[in-house]
């Protein structure tokens, strides 16, 4: 039996200095599977494109798809970065206009790469990096059911943990389904009509 690579950082970069040695190398392996594919990458090729020497990335990562993982780390914080200030933005807005910046803000999320978050989404089973998507999803869905408890006089009775989960998998569905087989709908014109829909979705469910 193949053994599993190993996907955990050998350890973490304290100073500037090789923090922007790792950034270098999450970038170039960004940069590598979006232009040549999982397979042609490799931790020479990864090196090679960020600038930074074969022994130097190893006393970071052990293998490439330990760099996969942290670039797969990186892009999640990237997206919910966008969705934590779409919250602060709605905060005290009706709950019409606060769920359609909030189904906005998710695909705008997937608009910031799609190209990389449809590599990412293809070699997440490989790289064993399930866990993390299974941690970004619960973050998530506790950031709407919290939002959804503060705005319980706006919505009908609902059992508001599985009402967030049903929110947050159709949104993510949409949004997912958009960047992995239908590109067009992410231009700026095809994701104006996008976030209409799914956010009369979202409501229509809820009220």
């Amino acid at each position: 039996m193949a053994q599993r690579p190993l996907t955990k950082p050998r350890k973490q970069a304290s100073q500037e200095r090789s923090r922007a040695t790792v950034e270098a190398l999450v970038e170039a392996t960004a940069r590598i599977l979006v232009r040549d594919g999982f397979d042609k990458a490799s931790t020479n090729r990864i090196g090679q494109e960020a600038g930074v020497s074969i022994g130097s990335l190893y006393q970071y990562f052990p293998s490439k798809e330990a760099l996969v993982v942290a670039l797969i780390q990186r892009h999640n914080r990237q997206l919910m970065a966008v969705v934590y200030a779409a919250l602060d933005e709605v905060e005290e807005a009706p709950l019409e206009i606060g769920v359609r910046r909030l189904v906005a803000a998710a695909i705008a999320a997937h608009r910031l790469d799609p190209k990389l978050h449809r590599v990412l989404a293809e070699q997440i089973p490989r790289t064993g990096a399930l866990e993390d998507v299974e941690g970004f999803n619960r973050e998530a869905h506790d950031l709407f059911r919290a939002y959804l408890g503060r705005k319980r006089a706006e919505v009908r009775p609902l059992d508001l943990d599985l009402a967030a989960f049903v929110c947050i998998t159709s949104i993510e569905a949409v949004t997912h389904t958009a960047v992995l087989h239908r590109p067009e709908m992410l231009t700026d014109e095809g994701a104006e009509a996008l976030v209409d829909e799914a956010a009369r979705l979202v409501l229509g469910y809820l009220l």
